[in-house]
């Protein structure tokens, strides 16, 4: 894939060159100006967000010292589009495309067996009560996804659904004041967001967002809380 945009590694992660990013979107402002006004007015936050450090650049009358700014992927989506523009779009999708890329190599999705296999281990040690068969078909039936709490069993983590959602805010995976995933991880293929019409108080119908992980999603939730496919073998399940 052609990089368009620099990227580079800086402790374990993706760090986007701010001022190339802003070259790309062709913005009219000064990059100082540029930089400073998105960090300000949209609330990003040094040593999460960005980093910035500073960078000595010769000159013909001299060197002098530029301020520079390293993105985390996110914030360089996040940036990409608020410009609100075609490059703004090109630029969201090309961090999309890196960041997929990246996943695939590193995780690979589980297969049905391993699924099973994970269920029935998870099973054993936190004992569960729900039946193991109703809970590995929802598992390894592929056009089926599973909601957030059932992920948290499954994958055998030390705490249930809520806390598993404040996680995920915590990560910035989810926004930071609602359980709900960021587009860029429903476009990856991690999530996906249901509607579900509820009745409230009075007959009023009222329509809710209902939060389901994919297989896909569940390999990527195991690397973060890093979570372990157990290895011992099954039959193989048909």
């Amino acid at each position: 894939m052609k990089e368009l945009i620099k990227i580079v590694e800086h402790d374990n992660r993706k760090i986007v060159d701010a001022r190339e990013l802003h070259k790309y979107l062709g913005s009219k402002q000064d990059f100082s100006t540029w930089i400073k006004s998105r960090i300000d007015k949209y609330g990003f936050v040094e040593n999460q967000d960005y980093i910035s450090f500073h960078k000595i650049v010769e000159r013909e009358n001299g060197g002098t010292t530029r301020i520079e700014y390293g993105l985390t992927m996110n914030m360089a989506k996040e940036i990409s589009m608020i410009e609100n523009n075609e490059k703004g779009r090109q630029a969201r999708k090309y961090f999309i495309a890196c960041e997929t890329l990246a996943k695939e190599k590193q995780v690979a999705a589980p297969t049905r067996r391993q699924l099973a296999e994970w269920v029935i281990e998870t099973e054993k040690e936190n004992k569960i009560l729900k039946p193991k068969a109703e809970l590995m078909d929802r598992v390894i039936d592929s056009d089926k996804m599973i909601d957030v709490g059932q992920a948290a069993k499954i994958l055998g983590l030390p705490f249930g659904r809520n806390t598993l959602f404040s996680k995920l805010r915590e990560r910035g995976i989810f926004f930071k004041n609602k359980n709900e995933p960021k587009q860029q991880y429903v476009d990856a293929g991690y999530f996906h967001l249901k509607e579900k019409l509820i009745e409230i108080k009075n007959g009023e119908l009222r329509v809710f967002l209902k939060v389901l992980i994919t297989q896909r999603g569940l390999a990527f939730t195991a690397k973060i809380f890093d979570a372990k496919i157990p290895s011992k073998k099954l039959m193989i399940i048909k």
